[in-house]
């Protein structure tokens, strides 16, 4: 059996296909939320924790999780976090009340906390920066974006002729045979991975509870109310506790987040453009799914396969243009185009939202956002990496995927707040949705452009990486 490093082939394959289990599980359980919440005893109101207790697992350890990485090894935290994620999803299948299934999520959410930056730790250091890595990202991309088609359709299918249960057993043999693959495939880690230093407790239990209880905040608000503890009391709760963080760490002598890092030009504008593009990405499939479903009385179905042009060409730009264009102009040019042709996109896509639009007014923005959306997808994850040494990949990837969910919670409530504001108590009417939904959308695209004008101010030396690595056997 050759050495994991002799098999850049399939240790890519392995680590797109981890990608590709955590994207379908994030779309997955949306089609099963009514079943889910009949069968458990979920009230309408409180069924979004099925969603939103995962999301507070992530979000709230991304930066443990990170360092973790970086202290005990991408491999070992690999391998954890996809048995995090096998155990949870049957638990979740196996719930028996409300209960059970929010902590199952919970746990999921945990897991995927380990494993986002274990993943791209992996590629971090496993493809040399370049035309390489920008490759192997292109694949990883590629991966999230058929995991989120297959999650829309394969969850309406499954919940259909099976049931419900096997939304999350469906993603035990995917996790147990990507965790078996792992020790054949991945380097061995380090007996010593980040230096002599201990693991800095106090950052690490500020750091969790102020991400979670910035996410919790987030989270609850649409429900709870705004004005509430739970809202805008854990949303200063958090924010506080991450301020007290950045004190800590300033006067730690081996910190959780190395503030050179966050203070990093390159990085900070990483974070800013990545919470801006999962902002506007979450408002704007708000949006779109709001239009086809109760404006223009489309079926779950239905809508879905709308979506499936967008998701198509969003794979393809991730897997064949992006790495292309990252090789050509370097990551800062690549991102603001991105960028900027995603706010195109879904101006384009907004003013196709008409009374009598449908497929065929929507597809020209489809296509526009989802290849640049594709581009940018891979160019924010390239950037993140760039110029960071291995033994910080993971809290760097840990940075920019806790901007990702946070930027993320923070565009859909301003989006659906745009969306709905206005709007009389009750079911509103098709036009009258529709307004709002225009003016929501076209909010999302002057935001997306915002954020690629941002991108400009990434340092010229990240635009200017070599992209001469041989791209030998990656395809293999």
């Amino acid at each position: 059996m050759s050495a994991p490093a002799d098999r850049p082939g399939l240790r890519l394959a392995l680590l797109a296909f981890t990608q590709l289990i955590v994207a379908l599980d994030y779309n997955i359980v949306y089609v099963a939320l009514p079943d889910i919440g009949s069968a458990l005893g979920f009230s309408a109101q409180s069924v979004q924790w099925v969603v939103s207790a995962y999301a507070i697992g992530l979000g709230g350890l991304l930066l443990l999780g990170g360092r973790a990485v970086d202290k005990l090894g991408a491999r070992r935290r690999f391998v954890l976090g996809l048995t995090l994620y096998g155990v949870a999803s049957m638990a979740g299948g196996l719930a028996t009340d409300s209960g059970l299934m929010v902590a199952a999520r919970a746990v999921q959410g945990v897991g995927g906390a380990l494993l986002t930056p274990a993943t791209l730790a992996l590629i971090y250091r496993g493809f040399a920066e370049g035309a390489a890595r920008n490759r192997a990202l292109g694949a990883w991309g590629m991966a999230g974006s058929a995991g989120l088609a297959a999650g829309s359709l394969l969850g309406g299918v499954l919940t259909s002729s099976l049931g419900w249960e096997w939304v999350f057993f469906v993603n035990v043999p995917l996790a147990v045979g990507a965790a078996v693959a792992a020790p054949r495939l991945l380097p061995a880690d380090p007996g010593r991975v980040a230096g002599s230093g201990g693991f800095d407790v106090p950052g690490a239990l500020l750091a969790t509870a102020g991400s979670t209880l910035l996410v919790f905040g987030l989270a609850s608000g649409p429900e709870a109310g705004w004005w509430t503890v739970h809202g805008a009391g854990a949303l200063a709760a958090g924010v506080a506790l991450l301020g007290l963080l950045w004190l800590v760490e300033s006067r730690s002598r081996d910190p959780l987040i190395p503030l050179r890092l966050v203070r990093d030009r390159g990085l900070a504008t990483t974070m800013a453009v990545i919470a801006v593009f999962q902002g506007t990405l979450g408002g704007g499939y708000y949006v779109l799914t709001s239009y086809l479903q109760p404006v223009l009385g489309y079926s779950a179905l239905a809508a879905e396969l709308t979506f499936l042009p967008l998701t198509l060409v969003c794979m393809a730009a991730a897997l064949r243009a992006a790495p292309v264009m990252l090789g050509r102009w370097g990551i800062r040019t690549t991102l603001s185009a991105g960028m900027l042709g995603t706010g195109a996109g879904i101006a384009v896509l907004t003013a196709g939202m008409t009374p009598g639009g449908g497929f065929w007014t929507l597809l020209p923005g489809s296509v526009v956002w989802g290849f640049f959306g594709g581009v940018a997808f891979v160019a924010l994850f390239a950037a993140a990496g760039s110029g960071v040494a291995p033994r910080e990949q993971g809290v760097a990837s840990g940075l920019a995927t806790t901007a990702e969910q946070v930027g993320g919670a923070i565009g859909l409530a301003v989006f659906v707040a745009a969306a709905t504001a206005g709007l009389t108590a009750g079911a509103a009417p098709p036009a009258e949705m529709l307004d709002g939904l225009v003016t929501a959308g076209w909010a999302a695209a002057a935001v997306t452009v915002l954020g690629g004008l941002v991108s400009l101010a990434l340092p010229t030396a990240a635009a200017q990486e070599p992209a001469t690595t041989t791209l030998e056997g990656i395809t293999s």
